[in-house]
């Protein structure tokens, strides 16, 4: 790994300037990683109260004769009550896939099932519209292809009265938009985007929430950064999602989350990031990344790390933007406080949700990149022992609370002093007898930097060590000559 580079180690400081290097390209691959691991699914809305009165009921596969009477009976019926029923009987069995199956292939089907959706009567409208749902749920894509022909009309009722059948509407075209390209193709141009941005000032919280839906749906379309993206961030849809982030009472859990996901997916793009630091985003993200922390101290209520997730993502990818250093200062707060919130977040995580530690240190790696003042606060918060503590926890886990402490490090002396020795000789001792290759890798950088800028560093931890960590891996071996050099520019530079 340092074959071939130990000319560069001069005291003219390009050691460190390799070391950036070299992490911000490891930076960048994991950042391309994160926005590549997307959260596609699909939601099914049922009536909780109709399906607890038919739970007895078995669903039952229908064949093709069956289909057909229901249809016949639902279109022609005697009654409505009739004719509601048959719906009813239809939609219970097209929750079975063989039963999706036959539908589809039934010559007429969908066009009797959408001439019913676009009738006069409104018990029939959404009784078709929730047989359209069970369809849109399928797991085979020729299911949502068949439901082309419908999703004109769904788009058109999202501007109706009924916020009960928006919903159902909403969910309905969320799971066929990320089904199938062709919904999408025929979608964009009819105006879904700006139909959207229209229901997202509904009062109602269940359309809203359905809306983030159906929203984070689209831009995870392999075409929106190209197609989808660029049109929502020239709507109005970004204010209206920052507004439904802005923390206090009127925040609502299942809408904030929705959105927040929304707002990850368009960050991921790197379509215009900077149009969205301008509107306020670090400001919002940041004040309600303090808003959680509090939260967590106060309630034992699960769903916390369902809104904690997607906002810590948004900010660690905000702050790589250029245009998030000439905004006034990473989300216009004191370093104090976006540190000890996140502080309180990462206790939490370590307790409640271990697995979302990366994405918090994720965070803190980004603040203090690129962030004196950041690394500063870190000092005098004595936050540096709470963070060495979770080298514990994972490899993973510690490669970046190593990366941290490399930010730190490379700021120059005066932050060295504070991290040497202290707690970190002995630490550092303990990661260089892993298996693990890249925190052993990690740790050797921070090494460098710490010899490179404290005076005497090397020569302790020569004395403490030994030579015998080092000598356990092939790798940091061939950095004890390095480690020589830089133990003499220390003496004697």
């Amino acid at each position: 790994m340092w074959r071939g580079r130990r000319g560069l180690l001069r005291p003219s400081g390009c050691g460190v300037e390799e070391l950036r290097c070299r992490r911000r390209e490891r930076e960048a691959a994991l950042r391309k990683a994160r926005r590549e691991q997307q959260l596609v699914s699909k939601r099914l809305l049922r009536d909780e109260a109709t399906e607890e009165a038919e739970g007895g009921r078995v669903v039952v596969i229908l064949g093709e004769a069956q289909i057909q009477e229901f249809l016949r009976l639902a279109q022609r019926g005697i009654e409505e009550k009739e004719r509601e029923r048959a719906l009813v009987s239809l939609r219970r069995g097209l929750q079975h896939p063989e039963t999706q199956q036959t539908f589809i292939r039934l010559e007429g089907s969908i066009r009797t099932l959408v001439g019913l959706l676009t009738s006069n009567q409104a018990l029939l409208q959404l009784e078709a519209a929730r047989c359209l749902h069970e369809l849109s749920h399928s797991e085979q894509s020729a299911v949502a292809e068949a439901c082309l022909p419908a999703t004109s009309y769904l788009l058109t009722y999202l501007s109706g009265h009924s916020s009960d059948f928006i919903e159902l509407c909403l969910y309905t075209l969320g799971n066929l938009i990320v089904e199938s390209e062709a919904v999408r193709r025929q979608l964009l141009p009819q105006g879904i985007v700006p139909a959207l941005a229209a229901c997202i000032q509904s009062p109602h919280l269940t359309v809203l929430e359905a809306l983030g839906y159906a929203l984070s749906q689209l831009l995870q379309a392999k075409e929106a950064p190209e197609k989808i993206i660029p049109l929502v961030l020239g709507s109005t849809l970004p204010q209206h999602i920052l507004q439904l982030l802005q923390p206090g009472p009127k925040l609502n859990l299942g809408v904030a989350v929705e959105f927040a996901w929304c707002l990850h997916y368009i960050i991921c793009s790197q379509v215009n990031n900077a149009l969205l630091i301008t509107q306020g985003a670090l400001t919002t993200l940041g004040l309600l990344l303090l808003d959680l922390a509090a939260a967590v101290q106060r309630t034992e209520d699960a769903g916390l790390e369902l809104l904690v997730c997607p906002v810590v993502r948004c900010l660690s990818n905000l702050l790589t933007e250029a245009a998030a250093e000439t905004v006034g200062g990473p989300m216009h707060l004191q370093d104090e406080r976006v540190l000890a919130a996140l502080f309180i977040l990462l206790q939490f995580f370590l307790h409640k949700q271990p697995s979302l530690l990366p994405e918090g240190l994720w965070l803190l790696n980004n603040l203090t990149a690129n962030s004196p003042s950041f690394c500063t606060s870190l000092i005098s918060l004595d936050l540096i022992e709470p963070l060495l503590h979770l080298l514990s926890v994972s490899n993973v886990v510690s490669v970046l609370v190593l990366t941290v402490l490399c930010n730190v490090a490379e700021k120059g002396p005066a932050y060295c002093q504070h991290l040497w020795p202290g707690l970190l000789l002995p630490t550092l001792l303990d990661t260089l007898a892993l298996s693990d290759t890249e925190v052993v890798g990690q740790s050797v950088e921070l090494l460098q930097l710490l010899f490179l800028y404290q005076p005497g560093a090397a020569q302790a931890f020569l004395q403490q060590s030994g030579l015998q960590a080092l000598q356990r891996h092939e790798e940091v071996a061939q950095l004890q000559d390095r480690v020589h050099a830089l133990q003499q520019t220390a003496l004697h530079g």
